[in-house]
């Protein structure tokens, strides 16, 4: 077994899952665990200035040997989604020769329902037993960083200026920036590594925000309950069939946006919801906002003000921020060709740490990982891929001091 996979078998056998409802940064411990193990891979590789600091933010430096060339950033992230298990002790290695893949006697990841997998043939793949998530987002993120660094530690010969690292906590939860020293992390440009399959490349992302509805009802003995009871699972029932059916997550794509409804509880005297909303569009972000607060303000009306709603932006579009800098779209995408690798550049149908740390001042698209199905027991990663996203970025590094200098 080569060094990067007996370090992401590492990296995901350590429960890093965020906790969205901790105050705490980072909002659980395992990420720090997990940090510390980071430190000491980075520290053995020959990182001298790497430190983890008190909220669990690592940063490091992959020291340059030509002088005068913009720095440029790395960004990862430690923590893995919440939508099941994180901690995956079961890994399997797939040889893949095609056709549906067996995780365990209940689950299978079926071509008919995955057809991508059709172009997979010949690729090692890593996947999960069914029972968990495997981890890849976005910890083949930080093996990447990690074989970069070793490689040119141990390759001198490579051209490159500074190269700096961050591994942010909190990703998956919306927060990977809240405590972000972009000041301290000193790069011109920064790139975060947490995106899917070969190629990608992304500047766009949503318009994200949450919505959080609170209903009160009025609980009565159902026998005499007319003209009394107001049942508050029935108005969050109504308040989800007024919104545009179309508008789902399971049946939109490209620019396309949404609104998900991502909890709903409760009984008959109270329930509560709460919804993702997203868009591309600024302007198609904000009608839907002031959707779901029409729909809110007509209900209370029919049932006398009895729902809550609150809005909260979560991160914006990056593309404003980024196409001012567009060369180092440019420097990525050529850095794919060199490396053999068609660049697929589309929107991010999601958000990334890039976008925060892009209306921070620090312009940061995102790369690809090699990493597939994210956050559910599908998830796998592509070996193939991941050393591919590896030698991307030491094509950057070269790039990064070539282009300068032809300026």
């Amino acid at each position: 077994m080569n060094k990067n996979i007996e370090r992401f078998y590492k990296y995901i056998s350590i429960d890093s899952q965020s906790d969205p409802k901790s105050d705490t940064v980072p909002s659980s411990p395992g990420q720090m665990e997990l940090g510390k193990v980071v430190v000491e891979d980075l520290k053995e590789i020959g990182i001298t200035d790497v430190v983890q600091d008190d909220h669990g933010y690592i940063y490091a430096t992959i020291p340059g040997n030509v002088e005068g060339v913009p720095t440029f950033g790395l960004v990862v992230h430690l923590d893995t989604a919440v939508e099941m298990n994180g901690k995956c002790d079961n890994p399997q290695i797939v040889d893949y020769k095609g056709g549906d893949i067996k995780l365990n006697d209940q689950f299978t990841m079926k071509v008919e329902d995955f057809p991508f997998l059709e172009d997979l043939v010949g690729e090692t793949l890593i996947t999960t037993d069914g029972t968990t998530l495997l981890g890849a987002d976005n910890k083949a993120g930080i093996v990447i960083l990690l074989a970069v660094a070793d490689h040119l530690l141990t390759h001198p010969e490579i051209p490159h200026g500074d190269i700096r690292l961050a591994i942010t906590p909190d990703e998956e939860i919306g927060r990977g920036p809240a405590k972000f020293d972009v000041e301290q992390f000193g790069c011109d440009f920064a790139y975060t590594v947490d995106g899917g399959l070969i190629g990608g490349m992304e500047y766009e992302n949503f318009n994200a925000a949450s919505a959080f509805i609170k209903i009160q009802g009025k609980n009565v003995h159902p026998g005499s309950a007319k003209n009394v009871m107001v049942n508050a699972l029935r108005i969050a029932l109504e308040i989800e069939s007024m919104l545009p059916g179309e508008q789902k997550p399971e049946y939109t794509e490209g620019y396309e946006g949404f609104f998900l409804l991502d909890v709903i509880e409760g009984n008959v005297e109270e329930a509560r919801m709460e919804y993702l909303i997203r868009d591309h569009s600024i302007e198609a972000f904000n009608q839907k906002k002031e959707m779901m607060e029409d729909i809110v303000a007509f209900l209370n009306k029919k049932y006398g003000d009895n729902i809550q709603l609150e809005i909260e932006d979560t991160y914006y579009n990056m593309r404003e921020k980024i196409e001012p800098h567009i060369e180092i779209i440019n420097m990525l995408e050529q850095s794919m060709v060199d490396a053999g690798v068609e660049p697929d550049i589309k929107p991010i149908r999601g958000g990334s740490d890039g976008a925060q740390l892009s209306y921070k001042g620090l312009p940061c698209p995102n790369m690809f990982t090699g990493g597939y199905n994210f956050h559910g027991r599908y998830e796998f990663l592509s070996i193939d891929q991941m050393n591919k996203a590896i030698e991307v970025i030491i094509k950057l590094a070269e790039n990064n001091v070539k282009m300068h200098q032809e300026k």
